[in-house]
């Protein structure tokens, strides 16, 4: 085990694991939670303080926030939740208040959270390894941050204690999180037989080989991200994680997941966002539930998933039924309560990213792309995805579910006969077709991704933006309600910088949207990477 170095006169790691769950960013260096000189002489204590704080920034442990980063943009955004109740402004709905829209860029539990910590490993530590996971976590954080918003303050944060620094455009964020992957793989990489104190690290006990395979794993996930607006460049970073050589995930003991030690007492987050509002006597949720496209996907294909994702409904001959995103809400009590809930526990861990994503990044740009990911075919890594998936959530029957070639999407019936579609979703079926399309062979790797990635809202929102898939549900004209800004048909592709930037950093996120954006300060407006030609939005 690598000897941690503690710098004496160094005092403040626990940083944010108590601070409020909303604010900006002009607390980024205040930090008034303080852990005795004793405390920081105690192997691991400080680091692992520090550590776990930046791991809560990448899905928030704060139940507030990650209430609106994944229960109410990622979950509804990528197909997966709908909102129930009286909300009358949502994300979903296209007409969200600032305070919906603003967490990933404005709360103290993320970007104040990331960066307050991250200095103090630095005042607190030399040592490489620690250094490396630390800006791993960064990346896997602050990717989610872009992803959402587009251009934003990246390399000059903490610069000289400021927060009102210019942004960078998208594209140039992203080549600074590739520069400092490759960084940190190479430090993992030479520190392959080292680690930190296991105490220290809720993710990986401390392990360095697993943490490289996550970084490498991440640029896979980027790569396949820019591959419409760079395609050489992306080409050069999804070979270069797949042939490194500790490599990108291959198994679920790979798996990012963040550990219920770092939860505190309420637990999973997610589980607790999702019951907020929950009626009396209701086993399904509150504010949160089961979104109508993932459950038709998976009615459709009779998937054996579907008990390990969601709590049955309580309309009688409806076992799984969702409640359709982007409409007009019906009330909670009433009806809203009656849909299919999402089946998380408090002591589920946070997955950030999973070995079957990985699985299917390499299909995918395989098969779409013909990029080099070593040995096996773009079918091989396509049921592996699948396997991966099914043995994650210890479910039986993957040969089966492979070889169906004839279950497709299921038509939804709305159970309260509110909001029936009964256009077909998709033709996409499940077993691998060498003969197909490649247009075809996309949907169904990227159709089978989304099942596998359920609760990972935010990167499903991003795979949607990129490639169109899956299809879902196109908003009703009483559910759209951002007059005529936001298309109905293919939905948000951002989310609007929040009033405070325009009030503490007016002049630099004026310049970003004039500069980098590409278009208004809006929902509709596309990202960099956002650009596939086959999607063409009118």
């Amino acid at each position: 085990m690598r000897n941690i170095i503690i710098k004496t006169g160094i005092v403040a790691a626990l940083a944010s694991v108590l601070m409020g769950c909303t604010g900006n960013y002009l607390n980024i260096n205040t930090n008034p939670y303080e852990v005795s000189k004793d405390q920081t002489l105690t192997d691991g204590y400080a680091i692992g303080a520090a550590i776990t704080a930046l791991c809560g920034t990448v899905v928030s442990t704060d139940v507030n926030t990650a209430q609106f980063t994944d229960c109410l943009l990622g979950g509804p955004m990528g197909g997966y939740y709908s909102t129930t109740g009286a909300f009358e402004k949502t994300i979903d709905n296209y007409n969200a208040t600032d305070d919906w829209t603003r967490v990933f860029m404005a709360s103290d539990r993320i970007i104040p959270t990331l960066y307050s910590n991250l200095n103090e490993l630095k005042n607190i530590t030399e040592d490489p390894v620690t250094l490396a996971i630390a800006q791993t976590i960064k990346v896997a954080a602050m990717l989610r941050v872009t992803d959402t918003y587009g251009p934003i303050p990246y390399t000059q944060i903490g610069q000289g204690g400021k927060i009102t620094v210019p942004y960078d455009s998208q594209e140039a964020v992203y080549d600074a999180m590739f520069a400092e992957l490759d960084e940190v793989i190479a430090t993992l990489t030479e520190n392959k037989l080292s680690g930190i104190s296991p105490n220290a690290d809720p993710v990986y006990d401390g392990t360095a080989v697993k943490w490289c395979k996550f970084a490498n794993s991440l640029k896979l996930r980027m790569a396949m991200r820019i591959v419409y607006a760079d395609p050489v460049k992306a080409q050069k970073y999804a070979e270069e994680a797949v042939s490194h050589e500790i490599g990108v995930f291959a198994s679920n003991a790979d798996n990012a997941t963040l550990r219920t030690v770092a939860f505190g007492d309420k637990g999973n987050p997610l589980y607790t966002a999702i019951k907020y509002n929950q009626p009396t006597g209701c086993n399904t949720g509150g504010d949160t539930h089961a979104a109508a496209d993932i459950i038709c996907y998976m009615n459709g294909y009779n998937d054996p998933r579907r008990p390990e994702y969601f709590i049955p409904s309580e309309f009688e001959g409806f076992e799984y039924a969702g409640i359709r995103i982007r409409i007009e809400k019906p009330a909670l009590n009433s009806v809203g309560r009656k849909y299919s809930g999402v089946n998380i526990s408090p002591s589920d861990p946070l997955v950030w990213m999973n070995a079957a994503e990985v699985a299917f990044l390499k299909a995918e740009a395989k098969a779409v792309f013909d990029f080099n990911m070593g040995a096996g075919s773009a079918e091989e890594f396509y049921n592996e995805g699948v396997r991966l998936s099914f043995e994650q959530h210890n479910v039986a029957g993957y040969e089966a579910y492979i070889m169906d070639d004839t279950s497709r999407p299921a038509s939804y019936i709305d159970p309260a006969g509110l909001n029936n579609y009964s256009s077909v979703l998709s033709d996409i079926t499940i077993k691998w077709d060498e003969g197909a399309p490649v247009e075809e062979k996309q949907e169904r790797i990227i159709t089978q991704k989304w099942i596998a990635n359920f609760n990972n809202g935010n990167e499903a929102w991003a795979d949607y933006r990129r490639t169109n898939y899956p299809a879902l549900m196109p908003a009703t004209d009483a559910g759209n309600k951002s007059d005529g800004l936001v298309s109905s048909e293919f939905g948000a592709r951002r989310m609007k910088y929040p009033l405070a930037e325009y009030t503490n950093n007016g002049e630099n996120v004026t310049a970003a949207v004039s500069q980098h954006l590409g278009g208004p300060d809006r929902m509709s407006t596309r990202l960099w990477w956002d650009c596939n030609p086959a999607i063409v939005i009118k």
